[in-house]
């Protein structure tokens, strides 16, 4: 039984919940976001608040119950205020540029990573930091996941393209022969 799918989600001024056959749409400021809905949840709009239930008892409706609850969180949130991912490319010579709808990354490659940005998201660069913000959090993380696994940090000297304020754990290497 989902604790969190319990609880009546607020809807902010501003904000529009549109429940249309088998999807629901939320509008915004920040734009508009639809998600398909499963037939094993029930999603009703009362005044201000949005309740999302289980249709059924089944045990599939139950485990939906407080994903959808979240999803429904995520979506009024984000249609509000964006949600945003920064990306830090570090390395000598590493650089990332925005040229129209693609981001250039030249990440210790022989070539260029060209990466097209998703409709929905906007990019900004800034020197070696890649900020990523958009009012659907699914396919915000799903990018930035997708940049940053072009050129994960290496343990060694920490080059690559990682999360602001991610930590990685730094291997010692090679010693240097002691003299016997």
């Amino acid at each position: 039984m989902s604790r969190l799918g319990k609880k009546e989600i607020a809807i902010p001024a501003g904000t529009e919940v549109i429940l249309t056959q088998g999807e629901v749409s939320v509008k915004g400021k920040g734009g508009t976001l639809t998600r398909a809905l499963h037939p094993g949840i029930t999603i009703a709009v009362n005044g201000a608040a949005v309740s999302v239930t289980p249709a059924n008892s089944s045990r599939l409706a139950k485990a939906l119950w407080g994903t959808y609850a979240a999803h429904m969180r995520n979506m009024i949130a984000g249609v509000n205020t964006p949600f945003v991912k920064k990306l830090q490319v570090e390395g000598i010579g590493y650089k990332a540029e925005l040229s129209g709808k693609q981001i250039k990354l030249a990440v210790g490659f022989s070539h260029p990573v060209i990466v097209n940005i998703p409709a929905g998201l906007t990019v900004a660069v800034d020197k070696n930091m890649i900020t990523v913000t958009g009012a659907d959090k699914e396919q915000l993380g799903e990018f930035a996941a997708s940049v940053r696994a072009i050129k994960k940090p290496e343990p060694y000297k920490g080059k690559g393209i990682r999360y602001e304020g991610e930590v990685v754990r730094m291997k010692q290497g090679k010693k240097a022969a002691a003299a016997a």
